[in-house]
């Protein structure tokens, strides 16, 4: 039997909306008991956690897989230490790796690559179109069998209703979710930024934000006719957080996410054409990321991701045009995702619970918490800790952050995956 007893913890259950202090006994990869004074077994390590706070993993519903085919922007190695030093324990990969993960074969690859690695767990997304291209599906049933939690085709909407309409039919017959991406294609083809004066000003070609509410709402259309399961994500104006807002209290089955990127940054991040701040969706106006933040802390927007997505310099050290979309986000997410907190604008119980409960419910696992039989996948954070973000000691193998030289507030102590202390920040 191998055990752990987490000492003089700030112990957070989102799941239970329960905030105690205490400890943690943690059994064979499972919590055993919490409460104050527990007694260690003969044997047991034992971490005194100092008043910091205990909780669930995060689960990251969006980061970009690049592994295999593109394992000189990031690894799996790369890709699951860099989670882990986020206090990431679960996260949905997208299928945007070379070959595409659009068959049993390379579903169970991952599934077993990241286990075998030991860090954290992998959830692979398989591709909702064969190749990505939005024409024929993919064989849903086989790929979820073979441990596919949900189908998406990466960061490119798609295109043709029909389809899409197939998809969420298609997908209802295996209660599985449909993940799309909020751009209208026809409109957003060249651009690079958000229309209007900003963007004019710096030359670059735009598109109006208009064009996220017009994918929205077919995708929402579709879903109300369909009956299925959608998620929509990133989400980034507050025309469509209202859209969404209003498509929940239609019973849509609908769920999004926003990445800490559009709650942290807005379009000024742009002004030196530094292109580690090109992203897709494009960075919106101020009014925009505060709506957002608004939708996030209502529960209207039911998940924060980080939308990890690696690029080398040879993407990134390029015209503002010209440039790869993305940023990595894994390491930045805790920090980043505590901004509202800090602010006043959501409690710390109900952000946890945008990075774990929700994202569980998502995609159908089992509710994280820190109840007695839970597994123990749990993340230890101080939350008012001081740090400044640093690219060059990031484990990701790319550097592409806009964070760099950053201060912050919050600071992952120590991750645990099943029991394990899987990753510890060196005092």
């Amino acid at each position: 039997m191998t055990a752990l007893l987490l000492r003089n913890a700030r112990l957070l259950d989102p799941a239970a909306k329960t905030e105690t202090s205490g400890d943690c006994l943690i059994l064979d990869g499972k919590i055993a008991a919490t409460g104050p004074g527990l007694t260690a077994p003969e044997g047991a390590e034992v971490l005194d956690a100092h008043g910091a706070c205990l909780a669930p993993g995060l689960i990251d519903l969006r980061t970009h897989g690049r592994d295999p085919g593109q394992e000189h922007k990031e690894s799996l190695r790369t890709q699951v230490e860099a989670a882990v030093a986020g206090g990431v324990t679960a996260m949905g990969v997208l299928p945007d790796t070379d070959p595409i993960v659009q068959d049993p074969t390379s579903v169970a690859w991952l599934v077993q690559r990241s286990r075998a690695l030991g860090k954290a767990k992998v959830l692979p997304y398989a591709a909702m179109s064969v190749d990505k291209a939005g024409q024929q599906l993919t064989e849903f049933g086989l790929l979820q069998q073979a441990g596919a939690v949900a189908f998406a085709d990466g960061a490119k909407a798609t295109a043709d209703a029909l389809v899409l309409r197939r998809a969420l039919s298609y997908a209802k017959t295996f209660d599985a979710v449909i993940f799309t991406h909020p751009e209208d294609r026809a409109l957003t083809r060249h651009a690079c930024a958000t229309e209007g004066e900003y963007a004019t000003r710096l030359g670059l070609p735009a598109a109006p934000a208009a064009a996220e509410l017009m994918q929205v709402q077919r995708d929402l259309l579709l879903t109300e006719l369909t009956g299925g399961r959608l998620h929509i994500g990133p989400i980034t104006t507050g025309a469509a957080v209202e859209a969404i807002r209003a498509a929940k209290a239609k019973g849509v089955r609908v769920t999004c996410d926003t990445a800490a990127a559009y709650i942290t940054l807005n379009e000024i991040a742009i002004a030196d054409y530094r292109t580690f701040t090109k992203l897709t969706p494009p960075l919106r106006t101020e009014a925009d990321r505060q709506a957002v933040i608004a939708g996030l802390a209502d529960g209207t927007i039911d998940a924060l991701s980080s939308d990890h997505t690696p690029e080398d310099q040879d993407a990134k050290r390029l015209t503002f045009t010209s440039a790869e979309p993305g940023i990595i986000g894994l390491e930045t997410l805790l920090p980043l995702g505590l901004g509202p907190v800090h602010q006043g604008r959501m409690s710390l119980l109900d952000l946890l619970a945008r990075l774990t409960v929700a994202p569980a419910a998502i995609l159908g696992l089992p509710v994280p918490s820190l109840a007695v039989g839970a597994v123990a996948d749990l993340v230890l954070f101080d939350p008012d800790a001081p740090v400044r973000i640093s690219a060059d000691a990031m484990r990701s193998k790319s550097k592409n952050t806009p964070f760099d030289g950053f201060p912050l507030q919050g600071k992952v102590l120590a991750t645990l995956v099943d029991g394990s202390i899987v990753y510890r920040r060196a005092a």
